[in-house]
């Protein structure tokens, strides 16, 4: 396990989709076309956390087009979608862009985040998030997730290092 930081020394934060951009709720078409409800403060707070330089990444177990299409209009250029180990994606990308594991943080909501929540310096899981995954984390947000959970944690980050929203 990543040693515990302080939100103030984090260098990247990474986000699951369904359940902390989402409410986790899948809505499918009789034709089988799948969409997803996005919260419109959230992506201003993502844009925020790009814009301070700070990294984003989107890390899912789901392949979803409507993710795909949401994390290019906010420039999240690091999307891994339809991953089985999300340790694996994760530690490759932070080694890539030369990050340690205790820079970073991690949002989460399920069992499936568990081990890369206990990777980072940071761990974080939305209010809905299942007892284990708040048991796991640093920091629990008030917001659930698809309700403004995404832009909390933005915010929480970026009033540790001084960076208000504009």
């Amino acid at each position: 396990m990543a040693p515990r930081k302080k939100p103030e020394s984090i260098q990247f934060v990474g986000f699951d989709i369904d359940g902390v951009f989402t409410d986790g709720r899948i809505y499918l078409t009789d034709d089988g076309l799948e969409s997803k409800a996005f919260h419109i403060q959230d992506g201003y707070g993502i844009r925020q956390l790009l814009r301070s330089g700070i990294e984003v990444a989107v890390i899912s177990g789901r392949r979803s087009a409507a993710v795909e299409t949401r994390m290019a209009e906010l420039d999240v250029e690091h999307v891994f979608l339809g991953v089985d180990d999300k340790v694996d994606a994760f530690e490759s990308l932070i080694g890539k862009l030369g990050i340690e594991p205790a820079h970073c943080a991690f949002v989460g909501d399920d069992m499936p985040d568990i081990p890369l929540l206990e990777r980072v310096g940071f761990p974080i899981a939305v209010a809905n998030a299942v007892a284990a995954v708040r048991e796991a984390c640093a920091y629990t947000t008030a917001a659930s997730g698809g309700n403004g959970a995404v832009r909390e944690v933005c915010e929480l980050i970026l009033a540790t290092r001084g960076t208000a929203p504009r």
